[in-house]
């Protein structure tokens, strides 16, 4: 086991992390910007070292200064978090030719499900399911025409990336052509793939030593989403049979073992609502953030599985030695105003207070006194709550967040309340669609036009 380890991130997963090594007796190591010296990250860790501006550019992936420090700081391993570097395949070979251990998996399968269209082949070839999509277009006429073969709606999505970003659906030309005009398809890489109007996010994750032992552990349902992100996660979904979570348990088993893939991920997949046909979307070579719904309703601890795997050890774990026990939900809690088009609320934070009792977990970044900084993304906590069912999971949530005291900024805490208290989302009728479809004034738009009746009704 390490000895030390270096956190190449900030916030809520750099302290998640370092609660980890805490518990495996290793050191830790956080790496801070000019405006993170007083964060909570670095008052919790053995060491930091300063790498540079707020500019997360000049500092969170400025790979050198990262390697530098844990170099310095004879470290023995990097745990990238999510976001920033964590799925850079650059920044994992770089640290492995500098000596170092990079907690993840190897940097080819990076390189390799990093590009959507090779992923995509590649799990073509395994045998998983695929919508239709299209090569990658190379302008506006091109698109138009992969469109018409495909047949609309059609979405827009970049071949490399994650988060959910910079993806659009089209219903018709001319909603395609809009969508064009947001996104340089010549220079940035983009494909078209059939959209499916009433489908549910399914993700599985995946545990995968250096040893060919892979293994699932459960599905995690992110059907709520608003531009394509996730804002609230569950386990296990409410939408699986039994039938249907050993078939896409087994699909993602079959998706890691054909790349060789080893450490933590997740094999994502669109399960068509009307059908209940799994389609393959992608797999995140990286540790979620809504980790923590599979830990409370699995009992394994997830970033010292990564740990342990980058260290060499072997998988503790048959596939029938893994038990799921209740039902987890997670809100995330960004520093956003959803009156004000859910724009970032920066700020000083001058009173905290998270909700506790039992059956809750909060994982934070933050504590009262601290400054949320304009530059990163504005996630301050997560909320899980876990229940013996997923009606008394809401229940314990709607509890918790009633007790979550912020002020200084504004967040989304009232919105989640709204979405836990909508019959709806409380009977399990849910879809990618949902936050468009039962959170808006208008329930006849399009995907597109309900999303700015969103932003307006919430002003």
């Amino acid at each position: 086991m390490f000895k030390r380890l270096l956190i190449a991130n900030r916030g809520e997963i750099a302290v998640r992390i370092i609660r980890a090594c805490q518990e495996l007796e290793i050191e830790t190591v956080a790496v801070y910007s000019d405006v993170d010296a007083e964060a909570l990250h670095v008052k919790l860790a053995d060491q930091a070292y300063h790498i540079g501006p707020a500019d997360p550019a000049k500092s969170y992936l400025n790979m050198d200064a990262i390697i530098m420090a844990a170099k310095a700081a004879k470290a023995e391993a990097i745990h990238p978090g999510y976001g920033f570097l964590s799925e850079s395949a650059e920044f994992a070979e770089k640290v492995t030719n500098s000596g170092l251990i990079f907690v993840g998996p190897h940097a080819e399968t990076i390189r390799q499900v990093g590009n959507k269209d090779a992923a995509r082949e590649a799990m073509r070839s395994a045998g998983l399911p695929m919508t239709v999509g299209s090569e990658p277009i190379s302008s506006a006429d091109h698109a138009c025409r992969m469109a018409e073969e495909i047949g609309y709606p059609v979405i827009l999505k970049p071949i490399s990336g994650g988060g959910g970003k910079s993806m659009y659906v089209a219903q018709s030309q001319a909603e395609l052509l809009s969508a064009l005009v947001k996104v340089d398809v010549s220079h940035k890489g983009f494909y078209l793939e059939t959209y499916i109007s009433e489908a549910r996010h399914i993700e599985v994750q995946i545990m995968a030593d250096n040893f060919g032992n892979v293994l699932h552990v459960g599905e995690r349902e992110c059907s709520l989403q608003r531009r394509n992100q996730k804002i609230l996660e569950e386990s296990p979904s409410s939408a699986l049979t039994p039938e249907m979570r050993h078939k896409v348990g087994a699909l993602a088993i079959r998706a890691a073992k054909s790349i060789h893939y080893t450490n933590l991920g997740t094999v994502e997949f669109l399960l068509d609502v009307r059908t209940g046909k799994f389609y393959f979307m992608e797999i995140n070579p990286r540790i979620q953030v809504e980790h923590a719904v599979t830990e409370m309703v699995t009992g394994i601890d997830l970033v010292r599985r990564q740990i342990r795997i980058a260290a060499g050890e072997p998988l503790n774990k048959k596939q029938e030695d893994i038990d799921f026990i209740g039902h987890a939900i997670e809100c995330r809690i960004n520093a956003e105003d959803p009156e004000n088009e859910f724009r970032p609320s920066p700020g000083l934070i001058d009173f905290y207070h998270q909700p506790g009792g039992p059956r809750v977990r909060v994982d934070s970044g933050v504590c009262a006194g601290e400054t949320v900084q304009p530059y990163y993304d504005p996630m301050i906590a997560k909320v899980i709550a876990h229940g013996r069912t997923r009606g008394d999971a809401i229940k314990i949530m709607r509890r918790a967040l009633s007790e979550f005291r912020l002020s200084g900024i504004k967040t989304n805490i009232g919105f989640h309340l709204e979405v836990l208290n909508n019959s709806h989302f409380c009977s399990g009728n849910i879809d990618t669609q949902f936050i468009y479809k039962r959170m808006t004034p208008a329930k006849d738009s399009s995907p597109a036009e309900a999303e700015e009746k969103l932003i307006h009704h919430h002003r």
